[in-house]
């Protein structure tokens, strides 16, 4: 009776240890551990960070028509590898990266003897995984259809979030939503509900008690796949990826995924650090990419001027255009943006005539063009270009014969694989004719500075129209661009459309509503917010306006950096980081708030130096926005400095 008592137990045991088999994959440095778990054919993964646990059990798999891959797995066999590569960019926060990381990929079979692959590699400071679904050995099909992914991120109960809502498609302004343009809900409770129960978009900021950050997003969309985004919060589940919905594109394309086989999905990226320092300065979404193909040209950087947004429709014409061109060449700015409706108000021979003054003058035009004829309303033309191969190459052509460098292309609506496929084919088609390519009313960029090297950067967020648009989005814009460094601007180039020196939003500086930023939040903005080809929204009458100082700084702001470094701050609140060009740092400050902030910082790389320091004084009753001023600050030996940012309000402290 012992015996068989023993016996049992050993039986038990075994089969525990059969159902609970666990893999560990952790970080060079040893800090950053990944766990999965095989729980009866349940893959799941668990995250801790220095010792905290940052993601509790969270589902991995993937659905398809050839077999499910999220229960019911076997796991047939490991490999661990190591990654040490440094690769370059320039369009980015950094220009040289040493990407060192470990990577295990993981063998499952189904039921149906059908192999997934799920691959982690992890950093310091950042996973990514995907999965990659291998030829059915029966009837060997060649292709596949992904229904979903079982892939999910469970955090712990004290935490909270920083997130976006995805909207509903053909919804808003002539019905060009989902269009990343909701409002970002800072210091939310984890069973928050969307605002419009379908999810959120990329990225996904979580803070994890007291002392944890976690970042979740993904990188290496193509055409290949579609885009993802967050669904809702599920309590003991988490949140899962969701793929596009049904209605988005006029209801036109699968929300599916069409995939060849052997083929891999894109990554889920997940950024963890016990202070934001990691999630800021995260290169993450380009690490675990490669390019896709060689620039026909060397693209150059720059800034660029833009009346559209506080002129408006109304300024796209020729005799605007062409104080925007001169505005540019007297700031010495390399390019204008020439906005939609031009082909109306303008035309094609006048843009052509147009063209040639500016580059007589040292300035080249980029051009807008709206996305599609049929995906929404949206009435601005040119339409009916850049969604149909042919036309659009005819158009590039024309384009590249009278100088035009660049496109602003507007107005997609969605994340289906084919409207993954049309950026992908507007990207490819304007390299061959030489043109760089801004994306607006559009999704998040996944990993596309280094995928595509003609591509500048996207909207992907509620940007600078707003401001313009209404009393309380000027308001909250401290609030917005005190966000963006942590979220949207982290994982992609941003375009946010615009160093605002209006102080009334409107043409003639003196009626609408007021700008509540200060100049120097202003000029700062300029270095904080990351994008090759920058915005430097000034009109003509600012050149009489501004002191020369705030004129002299724009003239020569760069728009390449060489290295990024967070020293403080707190979403929608305020940041305050280091960006190098050269051997010249800019060390950049935003209070978001209506109240004044004092900050010490330690900035070894000004020890013992003197440096230009731009700030604000203090705001009397009687003005409208607090003046701007320009000192000399002495760094002691220690490097520390301690600032002083008024409400909505900046620093700008550089050795150049």
């Amino acid at each position: 009776m012992i015996k068989k008592s023993i016996f049992s137990l050993f039986a038990v045991l075994f089969s525990l240890s059969i159902a609970a088999v666990t893999h560990t994959i952790s970080s060079p440095d040893g800090k950053l551990i990944v766990t999965i778990h095989d729980d009866n054919g349940q893959p799941t993964y668990t995250v801790s960070y220095a010792g905290k646990q940052m993601l509790t059990p969270s589902a991995l798999g993937l659905r398809a028509d050839i077999g499910d891959f999220t229960h019911s797995l076997t796991l047939k066999g490991t490999e661990e590898t190591k990654i040490d590569r440094t690769y370059l960019m320039s369009r980015t926060k950094t220009s040289k990266v040493h990407f060192v990381a470990n990577q295990l990929q993981l063998s499952y079979e189904n039921k149906e003897k059908n192999t997934l692959t799920i691959t982690f590699c992890v950093s310091n400071n950042d996973i990514a995984y995907r999965y990659t679904l291998h030829r059915p050995t029966k009837d060997n099909p060649k292709c596949a259809v992904i229904y979903g992914e079982g892939s999910s991120f469970n955090f712990p109960e004290k935490t909270t979030t920083f997130l976006s809502p995805q909207a509903i498609p053909m919804t808003g302004w002539e019905r060009t939503k989902p269009s990343y343009e909701e409002e970002y809900t800072a210091d939310a409770p984890l069973t928050a509900k969307s605002k419009y129960n379908v999810g959120y978009t990329f990225p996904c900021l979580f803070k994890i008690g007291t002392d944890g950050w976690v970042l979740v997003s993904e990188t290496g969309v193509t055409s290949k796949y579609c885009g993802s985004r967050l669904s809702d919060y599920e309590i003991g589940k988490g949140y899962t990826i969701a793929f596009p919905q049904k209605g988005e594109n006029n209801g036109m394309g699968s929300e599916y995924v069409g995939m060849a086989l052997p083929g891999s999905t894109a990554w889920r990226t997940i950024t963890v650090g016990s202070t934001l320092k990691p999630i800021v300065e995260t290169t993450i979404p380009f690490d675990v990419v490669d390019p896709l193909y060689i620039p026909s040209i060397s693209y150059q950087p720059g800034r660029y001027t833009w009346s559209w947004l506080i002129w408006q429709d109304h300024s796209v014409n020729y005799t605007d255009q062409v104080q925007f061109i001169d505005l540019a060449a007297e700031m010495g700015y390399e390019y204008c943006l020439v906005d939609g409706l031009w082909d109306k108000q303008i035309g094609w021979e006048k843009v052509k005539e147009l063209a040639h003054y500016a580059l007589e003058k040292g300035v080249k035009l980029l051009l807008w063009y709206n996305s599609n004829g049929w995906q929404n309303d949206a009435p601005q033309g040119p339409r009916n270009i850049m969604n149909n191969s042919i036309r659009r190459k005819q158009e590039m052509a024309w384009m590249k014969s009278i100088g035009v460098k660049g496109i602003k292309v507007d107005f997609f609506g969605g994340d289906k694989q084919e409207t993954i496929k049309l950026y992908e084919d507007i990207l490819s088609d304007a390299n061959d004719y030489g043109l760089q390519v801004i994306f607006h009313g559009c999704t998040l960029p996944r990993g596309w500075e280094r995928m595509y090297p003609n591509y500048v950067s996207s909207e992907a967020a509620l940007a600078s129209e707003n401001v313009i648009f209404t009393e309380y989005h000027a308001r909250r814009e401290g609030f917005e661009l005190t966000m963006h460094p942590f979220c949207r601007n982290t994982v992609g180039s941003f375009d946010w459309g615009g160093v605002i020196l209006n102080r009334y939003l409107s043409r003639d500086n003196k009626s609408r509503h007021q700008r509540f930023t200060s100049d120097i939040f202003e000029l700062a903005t300029a270095i904080v917010l990351q994008t090759s080809i920058n915005c430097i929204a000034l009109q003509p009458n600012n050149l009489k306006e501004l002191p020369d100082f705030e004129l002299d700084f724009l003239r020569q702001i760069p728009t390449t950096w060489d290295e990024v470094r967070f020293l403080d701050g707190y979403p929608g609140r305020y940041i305050v980081l280091a960006r190098r060009h050269g051997d010249n740092w800019y060390i950049a400050g935003l209070n978001g708030t209506d109240k004044e902030k004092q900050i010490s910082l330690d900035l070894p790389m000004f020890a013992g130096k003197q440096v230009k320091y731009y700030t604000d004084t203090k705001k009397k009753k009687d003005e409208l926005l607090p003046p701007s001023t320009l000192k000399t600050l002495n760094v002691g030996k220690d490097g520390k400095v301690r600032i002083t940012m008024q409400p909505m309000g900046g620093v700008i402290l550089t050795n150049n």
